[in-house]
């Protein structure tokens, strides 16, 4: 099991990813803990849930530790009802480019409007093609995290 996450995130320019997309799922999460130095996480998707422990990134951002535990999803349910306050809702897509592929969030509720593009990398300096509809890139800026989401959404920035 790999316990290092490497992770890139970028602003979302338009909805061109839609018809690129070979896949879409609904993600229900929320943070039993959301503390920089040990985030737990709650996900549902479908009628999967998963438990998710994540530690604090490096200098970059790119870089931290992650568990995942895949659980029932009627467990995560309940889970969900014990989290902190501010559960995210999310429709997920997934965008194949190159030989990588890009995880597009568009969330609703109070972080309706926000739309950020995450990429798994083997490594911090590994190179990928950029599709014309990511923007600005915001890895390692705290405030675009699902943790802080959670606590400060973006209709309130």
């Amino acid at each position: 099991m790999k316990n290092t996450e490497i992770e890139r995130k970028f602003l979302v320019l338009n909805d061109d990813f839609k018809k690129e997309s070979f896949k879409k799922e609904r993600i229900i999460q929320g943070f039993l803990s959301s503390v920089p130095e040990r985030t737990v996480r709650v996900r549902l998707i479908g009628d999967q849930g998963f438990l998710t422990v994540k530690g604090i990134g490096n200098e970059s951002g790119t870089t931290r530790f992650e568990w995942e535990k895949e659980i029932e999803g009627e467990e995560a349910k309940k889970l969900l009802s014990l989290c902190e306050p501010g559960i995210i809702d999310k429709e997920r897509y997934y965008v194949k480019s190159g030989r990588h592929i890009f995880e597009i969030d568009v969330f609703s509720l109070e972080n309706q409007g926000l739309v950020i593009a995450e990429l798994e990398l083997d490594s911090e300096h590994e190179t990928f093609m950029m599709p014309a509809w990511v923007g600005k890139e915001v890895t390692g800026q705290a405030r675009y995290y699902n943790s802080s989401l959670s606590k400060r959404p973006f209709k309130k920035w």
